[in-house]
């Protein structure tokens, strides 16, 4: 069993953070940032050309981690491969040692750096969601029978603060049903709103063994968040927490971002409102261990 699986299954707080890979072949930076994580947290996402931009594959940074002593959430956007491509790295994954698949349907091409590339979506997240099912079962998407089954722990993504929510609910409710065992959020920031998702999606999980991560994206300026809130769906940062960022000089924003982020974390733990927390400090994953230490979690 992976060491996240085994977490998740404990019943403890469980705590991943996350690696994007380079744009390149220089990997210094990455590998240290894997050496600096993989023994403070649970599981490591490797994202998978996030935001539609070109980088190093999810795949063999996933492998890394793995050789490294860390364990892999390897993620896997519909976008960019047909069903026959899909299908081959995930026994090509499982091959490697990878035993954790974060399923998505992949942000549009028009917001990355190749905005002429031809996008794919064979499949969307659900379908992807049974295919690694199917495939765990040990039958591939046609119904042909594998020889040998993979292990995979299936995970997905939901948005609790799309607005509308309704759309969102009914694709979560997919999901569950089409076997995903865990759940990592997009950004979540108004705490009492997660609250109330978090009472809607323990009714749909109820008598089913899922987890559910609340993730936290660290601000940085008071211009981060006020960006995410124009043009990231389904990302809100309230009033309070803008004023908060503005009411520190500009060097010290960073710091007040991850004291922000310290007091969710202990929220989410101590208030017993969700699984664990995936921390995502996009570009700096340098703060994550100071992070953990005012969370109490190291």
């Amino acid at each position: 069993m992976s060491k996240y699986r085994e977490a998740c299954a404990s019943g403890k707080f469980v705590v991943s953070g996350e690696i994007g890979p380079p744009k390149g072949t220089d990997v210094e930076a990455m590998v240290h940032h894997i050496d600096l994580l993989k023994d403070l947290v649970d599981g490591l996402n490797v994202t998978d050309n996030q935001s539609a931009v070109m980088r190093l594959g999810s795949m063999a940074v996933s492998h890394e981690i793995v050789t490294r002593g860390g364990d892999a959430i390897y993620q896997v956007t519909c976008r960019d491969r047909n069903r026959l491509a899909i299908q081959n790295d995930l026994l090509s994954a499982h091959f490697l040692g990878i035993r954790n698949v974060l399923a998505l349907t992949g942000d549009h091409v028009s917001v990355g750096d190749h905005k002429d590339a031809k996008e794919v979506y064979d499949f969307e997240s659900v379908q992807l969601i049974q295919a690694i099912k199917r495939m765990n079962e040990g039958f591939d998407w046609a119904g042909n029978e594998l020889q040998g089954a993979t292990d995979f722990f299936i995970g997905a993504v939901v948005t609790p603060e799309s607005d509308p929510i309704e759309p969102q609910k009914l694709k979560f409710e997919k999901k569950v049903a089409a076997g995903a065992q865990f759940f990592q959020t997009q950004a979540v920031y108004d705490m009492d709103n997660f609250q109330r998702f978090m009472e809607y999606a323990r009714g749909v999980t109820e008598g089913k063994d899922v987890k559910i991560m609340a993730g936290l994206v660290v601000l940085t300026s008071v211009g981060m968040a006020k960006y995410m809130n124009k043009f990231v769906p389904g990302v809100f940062v309230p009033d309070d927490l803008l004023e908060e960022m503005a009411s520190v000089p500009k060097e010290e924003a960073l710091h007040k971002g991850m004291e922000i982020c310290a007091r969710h974390i202990r929220f989410c733990r101590d208030n017993k409102v969700c699984d664990g927390v995936h921390i995502m400090a996009i570009g700096k994953e340098e703060i994550v261990p100071d992070i953990l230490r005012m969370a109490e979690i190291i």
